[in-house]
C-alpha cells in the first residue's frame, strides 16, 4: 500500500470493547461511527453486540448493511433534516437525541412514539479536545422538552458529553447531577425519564500518559453511586476515540528534510498532513507519538513536522517541542501512532489532488465470542 495510509488493527478494537464494556459494565456502548467508518470495524463490533450512534443517513446505511438492527440504532446528531429523520424511521430506527423544542417537533411528526434523548450542554473543562457550545442546552430547556416529549407518549433519556480525550476522572460528577435534578423535577410534571448516556470522552494513548479505562469506570461508577445511591438509570455511552485510536498506526513518508536560515530547526516534510488526516493537531491538541525505524538512542534534533499541501496551515508540529532522529532520511517512513480516530473520517477529498487517506486491516477474523 503506498503512503499515507492507516492500518487498523481489528483485535485492538475488540480488546478496547471488551475494557470498556468491563470498566462501566451494565451500559450499553454505542459506538460513534463518526470516528473510524470503516466497515470491518463496524462488523466486528457488531459481532461483539455494540449498539451504534450515527450522525447521517449514509452512516444509517453503512451500520445496515453490516447487518445492525434498527433497535440497536441511535440517530444521535441534533441537527438533523426532517426527511433524514423519515427516512431513519422507514429503516426501523426510534431512538433520536434533541437539543430543541423545535427538533423534537420534527422527530415527534415522523416517530410520535420515539425514544427521544436530550442532550445537556456541558463545560468540557479537562478536555485536550474540548466542545463547542454547538451542542446541548441548559437545564430549563432540557426540563420543557423532556416534560414535552413525556407528554407526547415517549420514552425519554438524557446526555452529555465531557469533552473528547478527557483527562479529569470526576468529570462526569456534575452533569450526573444535573441529570439527577431533570429526573426529579420532570417526574413531578410527565413520566420520569428512564436513562442517562454518558456520552464520550474517554481517552486514546497519546504522547501524555493517562490512566487505565478501569480507573476511569471506578471514578464514573462512584459518581453514579453518588448521585444515585442505588437507583442508577438505565445507562448508555457513546465511545469512539477510545475503542479505536489505539488500533490505528498511520504510515507517513518524508518528502523533505530542509534547514533554513529563517529557523534553526529542521522541517520534516511528510506526505499526510492536517488536511489528509490529521486534522486533530489543529492547535497542536491531539499530540500522537512518532516511530522511526532509528534507534530511539540516537542522536535526535528538534523539528517542525509539515504536510505536503501548498497551504501554510498545513504544519502539524511546531510548538510541541517534537525530537526526531537526526539520521532521519527522505524516502524513509515515519510511523504516527494511536491513528485509528478521527484520522480516514477528517481526511480532505482531493485538496491539492492529494488522495484521501487510505485505510487496511489486520486481524479480520474475531477473537473470541461476544461481550457479555
Amino acid at each position: 500500500m503506498q503512503t499515507p495510509y492507516v492500518i487498523i488493527d481489528l483485535d485492538i478494537v475488540e480488546t478496547k470493547f471488551r475494557e470498556l464494556s468491563e470498566a462501566l459494565h451494565s451500559t450499553e456502548l454505542c459506538y460513534a461511527v463518526k470516528a473510524n467508518p470503516g466497515k470491518p470495524v463496524i462488523e466486528r463490533l457488531a459481532a461483539l453486540g455494540a449498539s451504534f450512534d450515527v450522525a447521517s443517513v449514509p452512516e444509517i446505511d453503512l451500520v445496515l448493511s453490516c447487518g445492525v438492527e434498527p433497535a440497536r440504532i441511535s440517530f444521535g446528531n441534533t441537527i438533523k433534516k426532517q426527511r433524514d429523520i423519515a427516512y431513519a424511521a422507514q429503516q426501523g430506527i426510534t431512538r433520536f437525541t434533541v437539543d430543541t423544542m423545535s427538533e423534537l417537533h420534527k422527530v415527534l411528526a415522523e416517530v410520535p412514539q420515539a425514544e427521544v434523548c436530550v442532550r445537556l450542554f456541558h463545560d468540557c473543562e479537562g478536555a485536550d479536545w474540548p466542545l463547542s457550545k454547538k451542542f446541548g442546552c441548559g437545564f430549563a430547556d432540557a426540563k420543557k422538552i423532556l416534560i414535552a416529549a413525556g407528554n407526547a407518549g415517549c420514552t425519554t433519556g438524557i446526555s452529555f458529553h465531557v469533552g473528547s480525550q478527557q483527562r479529569n476522572l470526576d468529570a462526569w460528577l456534575a452533569p450526573l447531577q444535573l441529570c439527577q435534578q431533570l429526573i426529579t423535577e420532570v417526574a413531578q410534571e410527565t413520566v420520569a425519564p428512564e436513562f442517562v448516556n454518558l456520552g464520550g470522552g474517554y481517552p486514546g494513548s497519546y504522547l501524555d500518559d493517562t490512566p487505565h479505562i478501569s480507573v476511569y469506570g471506578d471514578a464514573i461508577r462512584k459518581s453514579l453511586h453518588d448521585v444515585f445511591g442505588s437507583n442508577t438509570p438505565r445507562l448508555m455511552a457513546e465511545p469512539g476515540r477510545y475503542l479505536v485510536a489505539d488500533a490505528g498506526t498511520l504510515h507517513t513518508e518524508v518528502v523533505l528534510i530542509s534547514k533554513r536560515d529563517i529557523d534553526a530547526r529542521r522541517w520534516v516534510y511528510v506526505d499526510c498532513g492536517v488536511f489528509g488526516g490529521l486534522a486533530e493537531t489543529l492547535g497542536e491538541s491531539i499530540r500522537y507519538r512518532l516511530l522511526t525505524e532509528h534507534d530511539a538512542s540516537a542522536p535526535a534534533s528538534q523539528i517542525v513536522l509539515a504536510g505536503p499541501t501548498c497551504d501554510s496551515a498545513d504544519i502539524i508540529y511546531d510548538k510541541a517541542g517534537y525530537f526526531l532522529p537526526d539520521a532521519l532520511q527522505v524516502g524513509e517512513v515515519i510511523r504516527i501512532a494511536s491513528t485509528g480516530a478521527y484520522t480516514t473520517s477528517y481526511s480532505a477529498i482531493g485538496f491539492n489532488g492529494f488522495a484521501p487517506l487510505a485505510q487496511g486491516y489486520i486481524n479480520i477474523v474475531a477473537m473470541r465470542e461476544p461481550a457479555a
